[in-house]
């Protein structure tokens, strides 16, 4: 009878333990807060809607006009300018929200610049850019009336003489770009005088308050945190005006280099006070970061590119993950399990993203982390340029190129920044390719979680602070549960929700307001989340920490060799999916571009 009550009290205290995880954990606390910024997000799209009665008759005006001609008229063009217009994020307190994540913005001598400007500055601005201007306008006057008599031209013959349709579409392009031209010169001829600093505040402390609703539950010290996190925010705000520097964003280096770079300059000269270290709560931001993340990774971008795409990402980053493992486990002799399997994460998955959520369930040190993302860092900003030259220099199709760039380059950032040195094609594939495969942060972080503790750890107890036992079916089962990073599971339902979504609205109604509205401002508060979380990182490693985990050169190597292994494995089923046996959607692709 007391073995049954005492084992009835386990169960009890097992469940305790689980629904206390639900507001005890850092993991549970991210999904809480991206929860709570989605709900604020909707309520704001909703309130202030924009001129979403007006998407249908634009779009009848797109569709007719296509179906009367045949190719983009002038017409049509307007109508899709009039429709791109409509945006949630420039409506009511939405605007305000997404005004209010600005970046510095880009600079080339002066970084004062990036956050500041005169009157007098903005009047010597546009004076400069006045001449430019009426020059472009007088353009787009011309290229307008040349557009409209080549297509006057091809509607005379009905539109069914193909040199007369030529003639029209080169004739209309060629005013597009006017268009464009005109718009950036504009910007620069009607330059205002601006001040980011009130508005970087601001953000500031909204950010501070929204973490410190989770930190108060977690255990966090609330008063070293208030203290510590304007310091985070600050070095936060410099790495983004260093990235905005001219030549560097030429250059594509991002601003999680230089976020990085700060932290680690600071923790190896001055030092790092207690109560900074308090507020640089690295996973806190990164895994809130990562649930906004998972709303962008829509199931309906996997059929985009279908089949094809899905080989070169789910078939493609298992066997390069399990091989590199192996590798490095086998034949290079790694001394560290956490950091191998983390490395492997990060060179064949999506780099940052898909290191801290290995890191995570595998129990890696914070210098494992440190050394797998830098070496990261390293290695794409030469991909960013390396990739792109090979493709062009060889001639490889676009579209091939976009799959082997998507698959191989981290992060979605430099994967973007790479396909434009291509073309619009290949970034789109690109882009699209590692949408899919950041669809496999969490089946690795479960795999991960799952072999950790079943083959790794097997001796592990359940939870912390019990004496080591051999793990039961059920209790293996457990274990996998509770090495799970939960804030995946945040991540997998906002991906599902905002697909649903999308699947369940008008095409332009839920790009109006959903991917110009809700998920407009996520990815804005999304980035600032992860240069927090970059700086905190760099604050909490000392360089001499580094050096048992590079002993020997075997980390190196283990990169050098798996990232080899994929960029090969890659390029040759990129080539076999969309250069062989789906040449017709590759076809597809190209025509619609």
């Amino acid at each position: 009878m007391a073995n049954q009550d005492d084992s009835q009290s386990t169960v009890r205290e097992q469940r305790m333990s689980m629904w206390k995880q639900l507001y005890k954990t850092e993991d549970y606390w991210a999904i809480w807060l991206a929860g709570l910024f989605f709900v604020v997000a909707v309520v704001c799209v909703m309130t202030w809607k924009p001129a979403v009665e007006e998407l249908p008759e634009y779009r009848a005006i797109m569709n007719e006009e296509m179906d009367k001609a045949g190719f983009r008229t002038i017409a049509y063009t307007e109508a899709e300018d009039a429709m791109d217009g409509i945006q949630a994020k420039k409506e009511g307190f939405t605007s305000v929200i997404y005004n209010l994540t600005n970046r510095p913005k880009g600079w080339t001598s002066n970084p004062l610049n990036s956050i500041y400007m005169s009157e007098e500055q903005a009047a010597k601005k546009r004076a400069a850019a006045a001449d430019r201007f009426e020059a472009a306008k007088e353009e787009l006057a011309q290229a307008r009336a040349e557009a409209e008599k080549a297509e006057a031209a091809a509607a005379a013959a009905n539109f069914e003489d193909k040199e007369l349709n030529q003639k029209a579409k080169a004739s209309i392009t060629k005013w597009r770009q006017a268009k464009s031209s005109l718009s950036s010169a504009k910007s620069a001829a009607t330059a205002q005088p601006y001040n980011l600093i009130p508005s970087l505040i601001v953000l500031g402390i909204v950010i501070m308050l929204f973490f410190a609703i989770g930190a108060r539950f977690i255990g966090i010290n609330l008063r070293d945190f208030f203290k510590g996190f304007p310091v985070i925010f600050v070095l936060a705000c410099i790495a983004y005006l260093i990235s905005s520097q001219a030549t560097l964003k030429a250059l594509g280096l991002s601003y999680v280099l230089f976020a990085l770079a700060l932290g680690l300059i600071i923790s190896n000269t001055l030092g790092v006070a207690r109560w900074i270290k308090t507020a640089g709560q690295t996973e806190f931001f990164i895994k809130t970061g990562l649930v906004l993340l998972g709303a962008r990774i829509l199931i309906g971008q996997i059929a985009l590119i279908g089949i094809p795409g899905i080989f070169v990402t789910w078939v493609v980053t298992p066997i390069v993950l399990v091989t590199t493992f192996w590798f490095g486990q086998n034949v290079i002799k790694m001394p560290s399990k956490e950091l191998n399997i983390t490395m492997s994460s990060d060179m064949c998955v999506s780099g940052v993203s898909a290191a801290i959520a290995s890191a995570s369930a595998s129990g890696a040190k914070k210098e494992e982390l440190t050394l797998s993302i830098g070496m990261s860092m390293i290695f794409v900003a030469v991909m960013i340029f390396a990739l792109p030259a090979i493709a062009n220099m060889t001639g490889m199709h676009p579209v091939w190129a976009g799959a082997w760039l998507g698959g191989t380059v981290d992060n979605t950032g430099s994967v973007v920044a790479a396909g434009e040195l291509i073309g619009m094609e290949a970034m789109y594939v690109a882009a699209t390719i590692k949408m899919i495969q950041n669809v496999m942060i969490g089946v690795i972080a479960f795999g991960v979680a799952a072999y950790w503790c079943l083959r790794v750890e097997p001796q592990r107890a359940c939870k912390p602070g019990e004496t080591p036992m051999k793990l039961t079916a059920g209790g293996a089962l457990m274990e996998v549960w509770y090495r799970f990073p939960k804030f995946i599971l945040g991540f997998i339902g906002a991906s599902v929700i905002f697909s649903l979504m999308q699947t369940g609205v008008n095409m332009d109604w839920g790009q109006a307001m959903v991917n110009d509205g809700i998920l407009a401002m996520a990815n804005r508060f999304r980035g600032w989340f992860f240069c927090l979380a970059f700086v905190s990182i760099g604050l909490s490693i000392n360089y001499g920490e580094l050096k048992e985990p590079l002993r020997g050169g075997k980390p190196l190597l283990l990169y050098v060799s798996g990232q080899t292994l994929n960029l090969i494995l890659t390029l040759f089923v990129a080539w076999l999916m969309f250069m062989v046996i789906f040449r017709d959607i590759t076809d597809m692709l190209m025509a619609g571009a």
